[in-house]
Formats: C-alpha cells, sequence, structure tokens
C-alpha cells in the first residue's frame, strides 16, 4: 500500500509507551508508509479536540495514555463524534487493577506534572551522560555509570546506550579492541554494573561488510573478514569471562529488548512513559 498512513499519539505524559506499541504494531505489517505524529504533555480538552479534527481530515486513528479521566472521557466522545477510531493503551491496564486489587489511580495534576519534570531532567541528564562516556571517550565516567557496556565493534553499544538514557538509565560503553589495553577503570567496577554485548559471528560479520560499503573502504579490509571478527570476538569473550560479567547475545535482538534485559538484571527502575 503506497497512500500515506496517519497514526496520531496523544499523551498527557512523552507519549513514548504509545509510540513504541504504535511502531511494534506497524512492523508486524511491514508498512513504511506510516507517518506518526505526537501529541504530548496534553492537558487541555481543546487540544485533543484539535487533535481529533487533525486525525479526522487525514483519515488516521489515535493511540492514546491518558491517565486523567476528564480527557479519557473527552477523547473517546469525540472521537465517536469525528468518527475516528480511537485506541486506548492504558486505560485497560488502570481498569484491571482497579477491578483486581481495588486500588484508584493518583489523579493529582499537581504531582504528574511534578513527576513528569523530574522524569524529564533524569531523562535529559542521562542522554548527556551518554554523549559524554560514549565509545570509551573518556574512560573516567565508566566510573560513575548505572551500566558499562562492552563488546567488540558492530555490536550494538551506541545506540543500546542512547535508548537506556531515554529511560534514565546512565551508561557508558567501551570497545573491545585486541590491540587496545583496557582501561584501569574496567577492573574497578563491580561486575554486576558491566553487561557485555555478543553477536553470531556470520551476523557481525554481514553488518561490518555493509560498514565498509556504507565509508567506503576496500572491500576485504581486514575489519571486514571472518578471521578478524573471529580473533575480536574470542578475545571479547575472554575478557568478559575474566570481569565476570553477565554477558548477552544480542543477535537479531531488538534494541528495547536487550534493554529491558538490562534493567531487570541489574535492578534498575526506569522511567515510566
Amino acid at each position: 500500500m503506497n497512500e500515506q498512513q496517519h497514526l496520531f499519539i496523544c499523551s498527557d505524559s512523552i507519549g513514548d509507551t504509545a509510540d513504541a506499541v504504535a511502531r511494534a504494531t506497524i512492523r508486524q505489517f511491514n508498512n513504511k508508509q506510516v507517518q506518526i505524529k505526537r501529541y504530548s504533555h496534553i492537558c487541555q480538552g481543546n487540544e485533543i479536540r484539535l487533535m481529533l479534527q487533525e486525525a479526522s481530515a487525514a483519515g488516521g486513528f489515535v493511540a492514546y495514555t491518558l491517565v486523567q479521566p476528564e480527557l479519557r472521557d473527552l477523547l473517546k466522545r469525540e472521537s465517536l463524534r469525528l468518527g475516528v477510531r480511537a485506541v486506548d493503551i492504558m486505560g485497560p491496564m488502570l481498569q484491571a487493577f482497579m477491578d483486581t486489587y481495588g486500588d484508584v489511580p493518583r489523579h493529582s495534576k499537581q504531582d504528574l506534572l511534578h513527576e513528569m519534570d523530574a522524569d524529564y531532567f533524569r531523562r535529559v541528564e542521562a542522554i548527556q551522560f551518554a554523549v559524554k562516556y560514549d565509545d570509551g571517550k573518556d574512560t573516567r565516567g565508566m566510573l560513575k555509570a548505572e551500566v558499562v557496556l562492552i563488546g567488540v565493534s558492530r555490536t550494538s553499544k551506541t545506540p543500546l546506550s542512547i535508548f537506556l538514557a531515554h529511560n534514565g538509565i546512565k551508561s557508558a560503553n567501551l570497545p573491545i579492541i585486541p590491540e587496545v589495553t583496557l582501561p584501569s577503570e574496567l577492573y574497578k567496577i563491580p561486575s554486576n554494573r558491566i553487561i557485555g554485548l555478543t553477536m553470531d559471528v556470520n551476523h557481525i560479520l554481514q553488518i561490518r561488510l555493509e560498514r565498509v560499503k556504507a565509508i567506503g573502504l576496500p572491500i576485504g579490509s581486514s575489519y571486514a573478514t571472518l578471521q578478524r571478527v573471529q580473533e575480536e570476538l574470542d578475545y571479547a569473550n575472554a575478557i568478559m569471562e575474566q570481569l565476570k560479567c553477565t554477558v548477552i547475545n544480542v543477535t537479531n535482538k531488538a534494541i528495547e529488548e536487550t534493554a529491558g534485559i538490562i534493567a531487570e538484571t541489574l535492578h534498575i527502575k526506569t522511567i515510566e512513559k
């Protein structure tokens, strides 16, 4: 299907939860023609009305995460009036919690805004941290990181660091290269704060071959040969065993999945989105 499709994200917070669900759904249809537009920090009914009018005009639908019951009710009413399909991502979970445990969610706008502000600054700080201590640029950062990612080149260390940062987790990462002496800081960190990333040799070889083409290096460069990749992996695996750190094989794993494993392994509380 070549026709442009439209999906609107509506949230009284950042909107990452609805966005993640939407993108995961789109991938199931292998559809790259969907345009996602996000409306974050919704707090007034008029904002919802304008968003729904835009969705109606575009022939799209809405995925929303709204904690405030009056905003959810308004969106339901207006979406029915305009004939716009609206998917409540959070509502059924809230209702299930209420029905099962007899509890009610906190609807204090002041509390919600305070938490959103705190989460925002935590996220920004974590992103700045990840950028500053990316790729072993300043190994001193490893001592301050909540998690240190190590692995050979092209094992998704940087994208994983950034994804963790968006979840409020400060991470540093270090490439493992046989010819480069490992920094002393690596041996001062508790092993439970180090995560080793590995990958099947043929998979990483293919990634490196594509990288060689992209940057214009000659085919046959030692960086992208089976022998070199295997040597690097063997060396990295020996280092990880020496450090007694957790090792994750990221072959065919989505960044989100690996990040979830890391947060669970380290018992780190991520930002609720």
